[in-house]
């Protein structure tokens, strides 16, 4: 597997549309600045903020420091350097009225072409709510602001198989396949990237990454957070859409995908990614489903009273393909549950011979995605002494700690692979198409009553049964 970094074009904009948003503050500019200090950005680069709030340049990078201290990597040094490449062009932008986004561009493009030769790239990033997508993008196709960009598209890009197609159709009207990148920042988590490594660089693992070895896979990812900063959208969301057919199917299928023929082509890596999330089973609210809410939520300034919006999901997934044919996919988040983590576990199946009865737990393989990531074993091992008996243990690798290793942000990871036009870890039509169409039974009149369950915990009993015989195994783990 290749560790080259691709190269950023000769200069670039990024024209960031809800710039002075929560995304675009938390996430967005902390990582364009990120590049930034890393040396990963050309020499002649501009950020050009775009929002209703009609704001000057000055106002915009007062906005921009803030983000970055109350980030964890706070100021750059140079940051009268990264302070003057900021721009801000206020007024909102719509299909009828640009605003003044089409000036200051103008303007950006005689700056960047008075320090250098060759037309900058331009990168349009929509941090903004989804319902703003088809305005936004009708307006890049009328405003002539389309030709040699690429444009990004947060999560949810669709809330539904028939607005997703809705969506879809508008967005290939105005632009190609090769200029549109649909995000999902956990694949560009470098932990779920270590799942390639884990699987085709070591036989240890590799050769047991299917169903004749594997019983059951998890995927849990439980919040501590609550939805208080959040509620108007989170009511309106719930925890299902917000989670399970966005991050956790497109980490499902990064766990279950066939080999792709090359892991340093693009192209290859969607393709396996696309093929296998076909395979997924549509699901059946009836048997696989247990949706919950946590107490107190209906008291949440925002949240409609009586609402029965579901903050915790728990799906149980199948994948018909050769390779996971018979093997449930648990899946597994919630908001004010007992702890924060991101683990992906396959629970293996019990060994054959001599000592099949004396085992206690099954072993385990888990990659922990959360920060820089982890990779960790269960197995069973004979215990020290005169009176030996076997004993279950349990390691794990940090991955910040592998010689050589810097960790870099999932958010600046895939803003990188954006410049360099690196597709392969972002979404596609006919990944989200499959996703939709598996995840439509939840969104149907089968759709079940969300349980209520204590804040802190680890959610309604009831889903319990999804993760049998084994139950969840983190909360084991971890306590």
């Amino acid at each position: 597997m290749s560790t080259v970094i691709a190269a950023p074009p000769a200069s670039v904009v990024v024209v960031l549309f809800g710039a002075t948003g929560d995304l675009a503050g938390r996430m967005v500019m902390p990582a364009l600045v990120e590049l930034h200090e890393r040396g990963l950005l050309p020499e002649r680069w501009r950020l050009v903020g775009c929002a209703t709030d009609r704001w000057d340049d000055e106002a915009f990078r007062a906005r921009l420091e803030d983000s970055l201290l109350s980030s964890e990597q706070g100021l750059p040094e140079d940051w009268t350097e990264v302070a003057r490449r900021v721009r801000y062009a206020g007024g909102g932008f719509t299909e009828d009225d640009p605003g003044a986004l089409p000036e200051v561009l103008a303007r950006t493009h005689r700056e960047l072409n008075d320090e250098g030769d060759g037309e900058p790239l331009v990168v349009h990033f929509l941090a903004v709510p989804p319902a703003a997508y088809p305005a936004i993008t009708r307006g890049l196709g009328r405003h002539g602001l389309t030709a040699g960009a690429r444009v990004v598209y947060e999560k949810p890009y669709g809330t539904s198989l028939a607005d997703f197609e809705a969506l879809d159709a508008l967005v290939k009207e105005v632009l190609t396949e090769e200029q549109v990148f649909r995000i999902d920042h956990f694949l560009g988590k470098q932990a779920v990237q270590a799942i390639y490594a884990l699987r085709f660089a070591n036989r240890l693992f590799g050769s047991q990454w299917d169903a004749r070895a594997v019983e059951q896979v998890q995927i849990d990812v439980p919040e501590d957070l609550d939805v208080a900063q959040r509620a108007g959208f989170y009511d309106a969301t719930g925890a299902a859409l917000d989670m399970l057919v966005t991050h956790l199917f497109h980490v499902a299928s990064q766990v279950a995908m066939d080999p792709p023929w090359n892991v340093d082509d693009p192209d290859a890596i969607v393709a396996a990614r696309d093929a296998v999330m076909t395979a997924f089973r549509p699901l059946d609210p009836a048997t696989d489903v247990v949706l919950g809410q946590f107490e107190g939520y209906t008291d949440i300034a925002g949240v409609a009273a009586g609402s029965t919006q579901d903050t915790f999901v728990a799906a149980r997934l199948w994948i018909d393909t050769d390779r996971w044919r018979g093997v449930p996919f648990v899946l597994r988040t919630g908001k004010r549950m007992a702890r924060k983590a991101q683990r992906i576990t396959l629970v293996m199946r019990p060994p054959e011979g001599p000592l099949a009865d004396a085992v206690a737990e099954p072993n385990t393989v888990e990659i922990d995605f959360s920060g820089s990531g982890a990779v960790a074993v269960g197995v069973t091992v004979n215990t020290p002494g005169p009176a030996p008996a076997l004993a279950y243990a349990h390691t794990e690798l940090d991955l910040a700690d592998v010689p050589g290793g810097e960790p870099i942000s999932a958010y600046a990871s895939l803003l990188h692979d954006v410049l360099a036009g690196d597709r392969s870890l972002f979404t596609t039509s006919h990944c989200l198409r499959s996703s939709f169409t598996a995840f439509a039974p939840l969104q149907g009149p089968g759709r079940p009553a969300p349980l209520s369950y204590a804040p802190g915990s680890w959610g309604p009993g009831e889903a319990e049964r999804l993760a049998a015989p084994h139950g969840w195994v983190l909360e084991r783990r971890r306590g």
